[in-house]
């Protein structure tokens, strides 16, 4: 729905404009690659190149495509946070996740800091490079009630794997006041004043009042862990694979964008991973169940983790919705691309208040139980 969260702090946020031509200078001097393609690739608040790499003796490694990755002004004064995020894919990767590989600056680093003198200013942008991976955004696909199984389960390997990784700079993933941690949901009533009098944000305002009596008074009952924290339609890359049989499979080919990670529980892992794929589905109150079900082979929640996953869906809901409506205000030529997804999350955040928490749960555990019996729904 929306990408990094930090951008509404500020709106000096500087996105980088860098040429094609600056950006192949960037790739040689930063990294000493010669470039025989590039490409800008879309990107909400920073800059993304695909870039096509002309073999020379000494690339060892396979990969000749590689996304350079340029943050805007306003992650760049944050290195040492992207810097963990690169070491977490890469030790993902090590561990047999489809993480894209790091590439390494001359100097041997995972990131640079390029400074770029503008006339009136010097401005700093953060350079890295990273392995181009193969397949379709899920967004792109009609997934099935297998698929959403093996993505329940995927998220929940990811943050198990994790509880594994350690950084001396690891402490930095505890992000205090970072819009899209799920704990910060209250956060959510400074930017409330872009919604208009409505049902919408009635409901939001239920939500952010339900999240301070049911969620933030649990919150030491919940299992901390680190969180992708934005598992989205666009952010899981599906490959179709031929299996023994000749059957076309799908299989997970790539895991993007860590830029959203930071230290929460597993039930918000589930939770903000369920919310975005009742985004594309056409039957999504039964979405949660199959989610729920692929997470708990993995990692079973207790009774109060399950007692607040409705409305924590409610609550991503809100918080997607609210800052896609107060980014629009603030950069409206983003307009059409933020309010496509608005439109269907609304409608969704209703359906699931129309239906009620015990309904809804009622779907979800039993469509969850199914697959314990063996007999999936």
């Amino acid at each position: 729905m929306m990408s990094s969260g930090d951008s509404q702090q500020s709106q000096a946020l500087t996105k980088p404009t860098f040429t094609e031509v600056q950006a192949s200078a960037l790739v040689e001097s930063v990294f000493g690659f010669k470039v025989s393609k590039i490409q800008p690739l879309p990107s909400y608040d920073d800059q993304n190149f695909h870039v096509h790499i002309s073999r020379t003796e000494d690339i060892t490694d396979d990969t000749v495509e590689y996304v350079l990755k340029i943050s805007n002004t306003e992650s760049s004064k944050t290195p040492d946070l992207i810097e963990v995020q690169n070491h977490v894919i890469m030790f993902l990767r090590a561990a047999g996740f489809p993480t894209a590989s790091v590439c390494r600056t001359k100097g041997d680093n995972t990131i640079s800091l390029m400074s770029i003198d503008s006339g009136s200013e010097i401005k700093s942008y953060l350079v890295r490079m990273l392995s181009y991976l193969p397949g379709r955004p899920i967004a792109d696909i009609a997934i099935s009630h297998q698929q959403l199984y093996e993505i329940g389960r995927l998220a929940a390997q990811l943050d198990k794997t994790l509880e594994e990784f350690h950084h001396p700079k690891l402490n930095l993933l505890h992000r205090e006041n970072f819009i899209w941690n799920l704990k910060n949901v209250p956060l959510l009533e400074n930017y409330i004043g872009a919604l208009s009098q409505s049902r919408n944000r009635e409901i939001v305002e239920q939500v952010i009042q339900l999240f301070k009596e049911e969620v933030m008074t649990k919150l030491s009952h919940f299992r901390e862990c680190i969180n992708h924290g934005d598992l989205n339609d666009h952010n899981i890359l599906i490959d179709l694979s031929k299996s023994a049989s000749g059957d076309a499979v799908y299989q997970v080919s790539g895991i993007l964008d860590f830029g959203d990670m930071s230290y929460g529980y597993y039930v918000f892992e589930v939770a903000i991973t369920i919310m975005y794929m009742m985004i594309e589905s056409t039957d999504p109150i039964q979405v949660g169940g199959h989610i729920l079900a692929g997470f708990e082979s993995v990692i079973p929640l207790t009774p109060v983790e399950r007692s607040v996953l409705f409305l924590l869906v409610c609550s991503r809901f809100s918080q997607s919705l609210v800052m896609a409506t107060y980014t629009c205000q603030l950069y409206p030529e983003n307009k059409e691309y933020l309010m496509i997804t608005a439109k269907t999350g609304w409608k969704h955040l209703q359906q699931m208040f129309d239906m009620g928490q015990k309904a809804i749960e009622e779907i979800w555990f039993e469509t969850a139980k199914s697959y314990e019996s063996g007999i999936s729904m």
